[in-house]
């Protein structure tokens, strides 16, 4: 699938899905709900893997390696969304995600010594102004103590898990592990920490006959997971998790509109100047100039012989 239509599909099902796990709250704990989620899509992958013959057998390091991002990636970071999420509209929990672009930077830079320039610097600036302005409505109204900047430090802490979970991708591509036995088995061990981590809370595994939580359950289960992620770790994988996190960038896009028509999100000035601004810093972290050709008469001539 060419790279582009990899972009879309991802833009379009993670930026409306954000208005999915806004539907899963309320009844079911979110641990739980993200349990359901997490194991039906291991369930599918497994299936999938058992009917198209791919081995499930990879080294012990590997494995951990699958643990972790699955713990990062496929739980600890959804975890805290779903808690975000009853502090916010789905729109800026958008918002914040899109930061993972210059987290993954940064991340590139302390994990695999990949040099940050100058851009990067100034991009992270401009994206954590704009972040500012865009929850500064809320903040001043009800101040540091309240829900939104709740949501707002775990939406952060939440993305930068993500993160983390796209540098386990990275080092899983360099043992050429594929992405889809990487995903069930990463989507695997999130599933069970999900589970663990619902038992010890506490949470009791009960369950929401509404049939806007069942859909939303089958659909992110399906097209945000299972089609998402993998997706999205095969870009990662071909064209690297810093330009790969560029998708990150349209996600509020769409789920600001979802907001605004489904949600009664309303846009003040500030919030708009910020919403242009974080676009603005992960378009500049993202973008690369285009090399110029050489000049044809400024390349020496080599003599043929």
């Amino acid at each position: 699938m060419p790279v582009w239509a990899l972009y879309t599909i991802v833009v379009l099902i993670w930026g409306s899905s954000w208005y999915g796990i806004e539907q899963q709250l309320g009844v079911v704990a979110p641990q739980v709900s993200l349990s359901y989620r997490f194991l039906l899509s291991a369930v599918i992958l497994i299936g999938f893997c058992a009917v198209t013959r791919r081995s499930l057998r990879f080294p012990k390091p590997a494995v951990l390696l699958m643990a972790v991002q699955g713990l990062c990636l496929f739980c600890g970071n959804y975890i805290l969304f779903y808690f975000a999420g009853a502090h916010l509209v789905s729109g800026l929990l958008a918002v914040c995600f899109s930061t993972m672009s210059m987290m993954n930077i940064l991340n590139l830079a302390l994990f695999f010594r990949q040099k940050i320039d100058r851009r990067a610097f100034v991009a992270a600036l401009i994206g954590l102004t704009g972040l500012c302005l865009v929850f500064y409505p809320e903040l001043a109204s009800s101040g540091l103590g309240s829900e939104p900047a709740l949501g707002l430090g775990l939406s952060l802490l939440a993305t930068y898990l993500a993160s983390l979970g796209n540098m386990v991708s990275v080092r899983l591509k360099a043992l050429e592990i594929p992405v889809i036995q990487s995903n069930t088995i990463g989507m695997s061990f999130g599933a069970l920490f999900c589970v663990g981590f619902a038992l010890a809370a506490g949470a009791s595994f009960n369950y929401d006959p509404r049939p806007a939580y069942i859909v939303s359950l089958i659909g992110l289960a399906l097209f945000a997971t299972v089609i998402g992620f993998g997706c999205y770790l095969h870009l990662v994988q071909r064209i690297g998790a810093a330009r790969a996190a560029y998708t990150s960038v349209m996600f509020p896009i769409v789920a600001l509109t979802l907001s605004t028509f489904l949600e009664g999100y309303r846009w003040s000035p500030l919030a708009g100047l910020g919403f242009a601004l974080v676009m603005s810093g992960n378009l500049l972290v993202l973008w690369r100039p285009r090399e110029k050709k050489p000049d044809a008469a400024a390349i020496p001539q080599t003599p043929i012989s």
